[in-house]
């Protein structure tokens, strides 16, 4: 496997580990993946709900958690720790300046465009910026803004595909459609980056993720262009992920027909594993009464048919009769708990087995 360059960072392992709220990626996973040579990724998302002491206290917890969570993961490991902060987020102000002032080697942000991203930079800040986009479009439209508003261009920009897990920034008819699929938008991405990154004089790596799953899909990806992959789904059937038992099992439990996407009350489609609370859902026997969280900017409690922010954090306390599993479209595929270790390692042979395949493949043809 080549190793993954973002800026003065060097990933020996050009796998970054997503971003997974509500507490599924937190120091635990991210210091195991890091430690293995990728880049971990704590997830800021519900960080207020989990560290919270006393109600109306989830932006102060926030902080505290994304604080304590971030030392922890320094206490564990030496490799590259990342924080991925959702633009959707009420209080994304508040994570973006924690994670810079913790020092963050890097700074993963999507669900929506973070245009202002650079604007939370201090003087003689490390922390590297990666917006995640969904199109060329999209990474365009961030390059020249960051260029121009705030002298500053992307570390790395990471393109997220429909069959990713969680929310998706894909709208409901496009997320099937090949037109919009990781393996059609990564080269689109990767030749408008590139000229952007030529006439500046500068590189920025592409990082594709959604729906990766194997070393060979890592091989193929990155021989459109990518130069590093981002998963989620993987990762969430190791031993050191930070979610129960019970959301891990879910996994393991699902087959391809339980993978389904929903609407989510955020107001974007989300993809998730079917189970009895989504089926109450449905049937309009799940409604908020009140906020408590306002964690997210364009969710209207009046017009929610649940809690978000409840939701997530009963399934990663494996409470899933109240709750459920955001996941990746190759969610059911996972049929066993492994250490982050040995995940790594079986992705580096499948790859190099593969990679090796091809070679000789194209020998023969010569």
């Amino acid at each position: 496997m080549k190793s993954l360059k973002i800026g003065d960072l060097l990933a020996r392992v050009p796998i970054v580990q997503g971003g997974m709220g509500v507490g599924i990626s937190l120091s635990g996973l991210a210091s195991a993946v890091a430690e293995q040579g990728g880049i971990g990724v704590i997830s800021s998302a519900g960080l207020g709900v989990i560290y919270s002491e006393r109600p109306h206290d989830y932006r102060e917890a926030s902080i505290r958690g994304l604080h304590e969570e971030l030392r922890k993961a320094r206490e564990a490991t030496k490799g590259i720790i990342g924080v991925n902060v959702m633009v959707a987020m009420s209080n994304f102000a508040d994570m973006v300046r924690t994670a810079i002032a913790e020092k963050a080697d890097i700074i993963f942000s999507g669900a929506g465009l973070p245009l202002n991203l650079p604007s939370f930079l201090t003087e003689g800040a490390r922390t590297k910026l990666a917006p995640i986009v969904s199109s060329a479009r999209a990474a365009m439209l961030l390059c020249r803004k960051w260029l121009s508003e705030y002298n500053y261009i992307p570390d790395a920009i990471v393109v997220e595909g429909p069959k990713a897990g969680g929310h998706l920034g894909y709208k409901a008819d496009q997320i099937a459609d090949e037109h919009y699929s990781l393996e059609t938008v990564v080269p689109q991405v990767v030749e408008e980056v590139n000229r952007f990154a030529a006439e500046h004089d500068c590189h920025i790596p592409v990082i594709a993720g959604g729906g990766i799953y194997t070393g060979e899909d890592i091989y193929n990806i990155m021989s459109l262009g990518a130069e590093g992959v981002q998963m989620g789904t993987r990762f969430v059937t190791t031993e050191e992920c930070d979610a129960a038992p019970e959301f891990k099992q879910s996994y393991i439990d699902a087959r391809k027909e339980d993978i389904e996407i929903i609407a989510s009350p955020v107001g974007m489609p989300g993809r998730a594993i079917h189970n009895s609370f989504l089926d109450r859902v449905k049937a309009g026997l799940s409604r908020p009464k009140s906020c408590p969280f306002d964690c997210i900017k364009t969710c209207d409690v009046t017009h929610s048919p649940y809690c978000i922010m409840l939701a997530l954090y009963n399934a990663f306390r494996g409470k899933l009769r109240n709750g459920y599993a955001f996941c990746g479209a190759n969610a059911w595929r996972a049929d066993r708990i492994m250490s982050v270790r040995e995940l790594v390692d079986t992705l580096k042979r499948e790859y190099d087995n593969f990679s090796l395949k091809r070679m000789l493949s194209g020998r023969a043809e010569k």
